[in-house]
């Protein structure tokens, strides 16, 4: 006999198959429910958010090394210096070597919960591209079966807070060393492939964008474009660690958006207040920071950030530590008077 046909025989048996049925339909009911609610509210942050701009308020992360150091001894100067910088609102960047896998994800969460406590945006920059630096001062990153999930476990945590606004920097000078590290064609595949992953709600990305004294605009959209992440992306970031002066910055964020049909960019003015470092980009002296985060921006330029954190080092060179080591000294000259005034 078959199952409906015995149901319709008996009773107590039509019964439990009419209440087996009501609780499939209800459970089905109620996960299309919490499937809804969660599209809409991701709808609700993704449609309400405004991407970075002039008065973005970003965190000083309480992770830098800036704020590590206060712990450390040091002179009158390196101690004013220290606390300067270690209260400006800058980007954290993400690296294997001090946020590894399993535990960059918890990194990712400490500063958008900082954010949220504090009414303001996080900026990070991921750096760990497999290859990074073509093996010079910064060289390392993770391998190339490795990447994907470390940038996914940075995703996973970023999509945790859509109620945060979030600035990536994307790879710092991958594109822009490219043609002269010999594998454009992986990058581009890698960078495409982190940028899809890490696209979420109120999240802006910013691929590398080189500087205005690096390679022509041209020749930099060309690379930019071969990325090909379509509207994931929102745009470029220029003179990310270096010391371009800001209307030279923005007048090639201009020329290179008109090659990019209209894309936008943002501005590193971490370390650009002398701007005087021509083409040194390693340690220069006498350079100055320059206009706090959130300061300027156009109709192009987003908002200038201080992408780089000032006070660490660019190399071993011209006195300087290991790349991205706390450099007292080199804190003291970058922070100048505005520390003493602080």
């Amino acid at each position: 006999m078959r199952p409906r046909e015995a149901a319709r025989r008996n009773p107590a048996l039509r019964r439990r198959v009419s209440l087996l049925v009501i609780a499939v339909v209800a459970v089905a009911v109620g996960a299309a429910v919490v499937i809804a609610v969660a599209l809409v509210q991701r709808w609700a942050f993704t449609a309400a958010a405004t991407p970075p701009g002039v008065g973005t308020t970003v965190i000083a992360p309480h992770q830098s090394k800036a704020q590590r150091a206060l712990a450390e001894d040091g002179s009158d100067a390196e101690i004013a210096a220290t606390e300067y910088l270690a209260a400006q609102p800058t980007a954290y960047w993400l690296t294997p070597e001090q946020d590894p896998p399993g535990a960059v994800g918890r990194t990712v969460t400490a500063l958008t919960s900082q954010a949220r406590n504090e009414d303001a945006a996080v900026a990070v920059v991921v750096y760990g591209l497999p290859g990074r630096d073509c093996g010079s001062h910064s060289a390392g990153g993770l391998a190339a079966s490795e990447y994907p999930a470390w940038v996914s476990e940075i995703a996973d945590a970023l999509e945790a807070a859509p109620d945060v606004q979030k600035v990536v920097v994307l790879e710092p000078d991958s594109l822009a060393l490219a043609p002269s590290c010999g594998d454009g064609d992986q990058r581009f595949a890698q960078l495409r492939a982190a940028a899809h992953e890490l696209s979420g709600p109120d999240t802006w990305i910013y691929l590398d964008g080189g500087h205005s004294g690096w390679l022509p605009a041209a020749e930099m959209a060309t690379l930019i474009s071969r990325v090909d992440a379509g509207t994931q992306v929102r745009g470029f970031a220029t003179n990310v660690s270096n010391y371009r002066a800001t209307h030279d910055e923005f007048a090639y964020a201009h020329e290179l958006s008109g090659h990019l049909g209209g894309m936008h960019a943002i501005v590193d003015t971490s370390r650009n207040g002398a701007a005087t470092a021509g083409a040194e980009w390693c340690n220069p002296a006498g350079q100055r920071v320059g206009e706090p985060s959130g300061t300027f921006g156009d109709d192009v330029v987003d908002m200038n950030l201080w992408v780089k954190p000032p006070g660490e080092s660019d190399g071993p060179c011209n006195g300087g530590p290991a790349a991205g080591v706390w450099w007292p000294e080199g804190a003291v000259t970058l922070a100048g008077a505005s520390a003493a005034e602080h």
